[in-house]
């Protein structure tokens, strides 16, 4: 464990892991030459597992290839570069790193929206992306990674508590659809299976791309 992943368990209390799948080595193979050697080997010791009772996961990205070409067909982003889905939260939100970037992109299912991470000039600089990755995981908030309800309160607990925790396919959703007129209210909530979930949200709206941080705070 290193000292990035150590503050993600320990410090910002995402242990223990639950549900854990062994990851196995023809997929860190494949993806060798894609994503931060750093990622691999939170594979390679942790498995594609459940964190903070199931508030964050570390996913499999060939399970996403179909819905991240669904989110991004109709946008720029398709054609700038590959996107892998590395990481998601209980309610579906996916972070995707891109090849060409280095960066995370962010997708929000339920209100339709990406933020894109932003091209710079220390995109390929090897050290900043693998310490960015360790960043990333390190500096992860239970807060920011929870999703509020319409009086702006706080659902994972809660969802826990009313549902269940949630297996590695599942995830927790609104119903009706927040795209439909439903409203975030813990007595809407369902546990329903993530892939088949993410792809009917998809189909209720056109993706939206947000501003990057970049363009909206310039990128030296």
């Amino acid at each position: 464990m290193d000292e990035y992943f150590d503050e993600f368990l320990n410090g910002e209390g995402f242990s223990p892991i639950i549900d854990s799948i062994k990851t196995e080595q023809y997929l860190i193979d494949m993806f060798a030459e894609k994503l931060p050697n750093r990622l691999l080997g939170y594979w390679r010791e942790y498995g594609f597992s459940g964190f903070g009772e199931g508030l964050m996961w570390l996913v499999n990205p060939t399970d996403y290839d179909d819905i991240i070409k669904k989110y991004f067909a109709k946008t720029l982003l398709f054609e700038r570069e590959n996107f892998y889905v590395i990481a998601r939260t209980a309610f579906g939100e996916l972070y995707v790193f891109g090849d060409k970037s280095k960066d995370l992109t962010i997708i929000n299912p339920h209100l339709n929206n990406i933020l894109p991470g932003t091209l710079d000039k220390f995109s390929q600089d090897r050290k900043k992306i693998e310490r960015r990755m360790g960043i990333f995981f390190m500096t992860l908030d239970k807060k920011i990674l929870d999703y509020k309800d319409k009086s702006n309160k706080a659902l994972f607990q809660r969802c826990l508590k009313k549902y269940g925790m949630l297996e590695h396919d599942e995830m927790y959703t609104f119903s009706p659809a927040l795209a439909l007129g439903g409203t975030a209210d813990i007595n809407n909530i369902k546990k329903v299976k993530i892939l088949e979930q993410l792809s009917m949200l998809c189909d209720l709206d056109t993706p939206v791309v947000l501003p990057s941080a970049g363009e909206l705070f310039g990128s030296n």
